[in-house]
């Protein structure tokens, strides 16, 4: 099974329950090494079979800060990850950090969707940008632009990042704002 690579389709976040969505966020430095990077990305992900049946999709966002870049992974369940990251996780790494050399990743949250706010019944506006932070703002149904918001806790129950959909970046702050550099799914 290849790895179908998508530009324009986001991942369903309301489609997290009962598996582990791992969010990532790595630094490249620049514009250049952070289109670098994605394209490595590609490139390692798309010429090999995909990793393992338990990665159900992966997707990869350019920050509008220019430097950092966004992964959401979404597992079946731990053990899943754990066999990725035993027998498949080093060589795809490898690879991307022979053709961007000292990409700083910056951490990886494991977590759990608890709730949100869905998109809408025939709600087909396209989001424009993606803003995760940790934290939770007071009420996320009220916010023009906003099509859907997304609250994930950590798996050890410590932080609530939010995953947001909106409609555009306009007006939004550059730190935790992202749009979709590439998505992966099996095919």
């Amino acid at each position: 099974m290849k790895a179908h690579v998508d530009t324009t389709s986001l991942p369903d976040p309301a489609r997290a329950h009962g598996g582990l969505v791992f969010l990532s966020t790595w630094s490249t430095g620049t514009p250049e090494r952070q289109r670098a990077a994605v394209e490595a990305i590609a490139a390692a992900w798309g010429s090999r079979p995909w990793p393992h049946e338990g990665l159900l999709s992966y997707t990869v966002y350019a920050g509008a800060d220019g430097s950092t870049l966004a992964h959401r992974s979404h597992w079946r369940d731990e053990a899943a990850y754990q066999d990725f990251f035993a027998h498949g996780r080093d060589e795809r790494n490898a690879e991307i950090d022979e053709a961007v050399p000292g990409i700083e990743r910056l951490g990886l949250r494991k977590t759990r969707l608890r709730d949100g706010v869905a998109r809408a019944a025939g709600d087909d506006r396209v989001a424009g940008a993606i803003v995760i932070t940790e934290g939770e703002d007071a009420d996320p149904q009220t916010a023009p632009g906003l099509i859907s918001r997304h609250f994930h806790v950590t798996t050890d129950g410590e932080r609530v990042i939010s995953y947001a959909e909106w409609e555009s970046a306009e007006g939004l702050p550059a730190a935790g704002t992202y749009r979709l550099a590439r998505a992966l799914e099996p095919r």
